[in-house]
């Protein structure tokens, strides 16, 4: 009893000097009942060569996606070579970590070698023989991880940035509009649990939206079972409006399938290409107009992503019940995408950790945005 007494005296007393410290909540933490949140980590992460973003990784989410070494071009760069080193480094953190793991991506007019849509003379290949190629590399690279990860992005970026037809494409002018039907059965045949998922960006636009629920239900009459549609969310500090946003999520929803937000990052820098896309083809050479922020991001402007990160994780918890996951697009500012895209060598500020791995404004905003669930 003596010693039980003592240990409270000595516990209120560091309460009152201030030496104990009320653990601060993570994001996986603070919406683990509403949904997944996640990060997409790259090839020098995976190798182990960042333990920073990997410890910060491990601490804020419950969810990873692969940048690169699940695309076709790293893993399968040859007709019989594959690269698996990275892509198993990648689910076996994953695995133990225990998190929800997802694969990127298995069809994709980008990052796909030559090879695969070419004979020997480098004539295109017939319907048949890319369908050949097409189920060997799903069934070799799902079946390699089945049961590991949980989740795939079946098919990316289909849709057109116009009109909401079929982007044009090898895999389109090759095998036909049933090459997405095609490959989502390939994908259920590797892994019958894992969950399928179509994925792509600007699904804000009302055009790319209903080429996006077209394509959807075509699969689910063929009986194809959709899980999720993947909005990628390379967003400004003003485009799209929450509004937009907010409509794509409700008709999806409608088809029956959940929503993720697959690529979630906000370029405040000014953007040569006005926002209307996220289509890694689409550069320009170097402009210093366009990388304003150099020496650091203004408070004024920093603000500004707050404010837009609280919105917007506003929104996701008003519609938690319709959405499974949330992936940030990169670990800290330093490592994101948007340095070298659509110009190379910026300085961009799009994630909610900064280039010292610590947590920025909107990383706050964002979690007072998780007390709204009930």
């Amino acid at each position: 009893m003596k010693n039980n007494k003592l240990w409270i005296a000595l516990a209120l007393t560091a309460c009152s000097l201030g030496l104990v410290q009320k653990s601060e909540p993570t994001l996986k933490d603070a919406f683990k009942k509403s949904f997944y949140v996640g990060a997409a980590v790259n090839n020098f992460q995976v190798s182990g060569r960042d333990a920073q973003a990997l410890a910060l990784v491990k601490k804020q989410f419950n969810t990873i996606s692969p940048e690169n070494v699940l695309k076709w071009g790293p893993v399968h760069p040859k007709l019989e070579e594959y690269n698996f080193k990275l892509a198993d480094d990648y689910v076996a953190f994953g695995q133990q970590n225990n998190m929800f793991i997802v694969g990127h991506t298995l069809v994709w007019h980008q990052q796909t070698p030559d090879w695969v849509f070419e004979d020997e003379a480098g004539k295109p290949v017939s319907r048949e023989e890319l369908l050949q190629r097409m189920e060997k590399h799903i069934n070799t690279v799902v079946g390699r991880y089945k049961g590991k990860i949980q989740g795939w992005d079946v098919v990316n970026e289909a849709i057109a940035d116009q009109g909401g037809q079929m982007r044009p494409t090898k895999w389109l002018s090759i095998i036909g509009e049933d090459f997405a039907q095609k490959a989502f059965e390939f994908a259920h045949k590797a892994d019958p649990k894992a969950e399928l998922y179509y994925n792509d960006y600007s699904l804000y636009r009302p055009d790319k939206r209903e080429g996006t629920i077209k394509l959807v239900k075509n699969l689910q009459a063929k009986g194809i079972k959709v899980k999720a549609i993947g909005m990628q969310g390379h967003y400004g500090l003003t485009v799209p409006t929450i509004e937009q946003i907010e409509a794509s999520i409700v008709a999806f929803s409608k088809l029956g399938v959940e929503v993720n937000f697959t690529e979630l990052d906000i370029d405040v820098l000014p953007n040569p290409s006005r926002r209307q896309g996220a289509d890694i083809a689409e550069t320009f050479e170097s402009d210093q107009k366009f990388n304003v922020y150099t020496n650091g991001l203004p408070d004024s402007v920093q603000q500004k992503l707050t404010q837009r990160y609280a919105d917007l994780f506003a929104l996701f918890q008003k519609h938690r019940d319709k959405i499974g996951r949330i992936t940030f697009w990169g670990v800290t500012d330093a490592n994101s995408w948007l340095n070298n895209w659509p110009i190379r060598g910026r300085t961009s500020y799009p994630l909610l950790f900064d280039r010292q791995y610590q947590p920025k404004p909107a990383y706050q905003a964002v979690l007072k945005t998780a007390a709204t669930a009930k």
